[in-house]
């Protein structure tokens, strides 16, 4: 129980502590105060329905992304390069219309959503081979996929497959009408965000109530104990590195699909390392990643706000980002330790009061 309480307070106050330090910070650069950055802070991210839908809009690949690392670390693996699949699944979505004559309905829409999951797939699951088969770090390796996953999608983009109608911002043809994702019930917010929300519910149950779950999370926690009861440990890694990939290249098809309508360098929006920060405060737990990842949405959509009304940089968010993933770290130092035994400490050691003399 003591755990289950860690668990939630220690990300919970590392996420308010980095909050009152970006207040502090934010209102030295405006030159305001820090109440009045927070109160800029919740209105550009939970203020108003507008708000609303920018977070929302925002938590959906983040969400994807978050599985990314997620579903690898419950296999024992950190992988880090989700930037990567997300920017190919987004590639490969763009690229499937100049392969195949895709139906302009929800057949086609789910043909290009299928090939950025192959694509992420794909890509995560070689990390995770260069490590079971050659002994490569796989945190190493999936950083540097990354890069090269981004210098094959600006070739393609500015090179092969680049509209010629696009001037001065390179990018793809645009999507047929018919294939793109629109928004729910007539909203901003598009229908990403169900298949994030999806996403995560399908894979807490399958890594919980599935014996391939089980036996990935055995795999992850006990690897000499996988291997004592014969689990195919390298097949049940790729099987986590490929779900985790497929995941994040999903979120790239959608940001394809629903927000840019092709792939362009608006894509590398950095998601993918955001993700990394959502999967780590969410404990790798497919669950929790669905609030904090709406919570980290919100810092991005407050940025723009920010800008606005304080006059700082509309990546001051980033800051934000990075005091959190800090205080995250830092708070790990203090799991599985009982907070209260300084206090009482303190009071053990405090001397006893002298008793009074009765009086005669």
């Amino acid at each position: 129980m003591r755990s289950m309480g860690q668990d939630l307070a220690l990300p919970v106050l590392s996420i308010a502590a980095a909050v009152a330090l970006f207040g502090v910070f934010a209102a030295v650069a405006a030159g305001s105060s820090p109440p009045e950055v927070w109160a800029v802070l919740y209105q550009g991210a939970f203020g108003s329905w507008f708000s609303w839908q920018n977070t929302l809009q925002r938590a959906a690949p983040l969400m994807l992304t978050a599985l990314c690392v997620a579903l690898p670390a419950r296999a024992g693996l950190v992988i880090i390069g989700g930037e990567g699949a997300l920017v190919l699944g987004g590639l490969a979505a763009a690229a499937l219309p100049y392969a195949v004559a895709l139906p302009e309905n929800i057949a086609g829409t789910v043909a290009i959503c299928l090939a950025g999951m192959v694509a992420g797939a794909l890509w995560i699951t070689l990390a995770g081979a260069l490590r079971q088969y050659r002994g490569i770090n796989e945190t190493i390796s999936s950083l540097l996929l990354a890069y090269v996953a981004i210098g094959l999608f600006k070739h393609l983009v500015e090179g092969p497959l680049r509209d010629p109608a696009s001037l001065n911002k390179p990018s793809t043809n645009a999507l047929a009408e018919g294939l793109r994702i629109g928004g729910i019930a007539g909203s901003d917010v598009h229908w990403g965000l169900a298949l994030g929300v999806a996403a995560c519910v399908v894979l807490a149950l399958w890594l919980r109530w599935t014996a391939t779950g089980f036996s990935v999370r055995v795999v992850g926690g006990n690897p000499r104990a996988a291997q004592l009861v014969g689990l195919p440990a390298t097949r049940l890694v790729l099987l986590a590195c490929a779900l985790g990939g497929a995941c994040a290249g999903l979120a790239g098809a959608v940001e394809v699909a629903a927000v840019h309508t092709n792939a362009n360098a608006s894509l590398i929006a950095g998601y993918g390392y955001a993700g990394i920060l959502v999967a780590f405060i969410a404990r790798q737990n497919p669950l929790a990643v669905i609030p904090v990842a709406i919570l980290f949405g919100g810092f991005g959509a407050a940025g723009s706000l920010l800008q606005r009304r304080l006059g700082l940089p509309d990546a001051s968010v980033l800051v934000l980002q990075g005091i959190a993933f800090v205080l995250i770290l830092a708070s790990e130092a203090l799991r599985g330790r009982d907070w209260l035994t300084p206090l009482r400490r303190l009071r053990s050691d405090k001397p006893a009061p002298a008793l009074k003399e009765a009086q005669p």
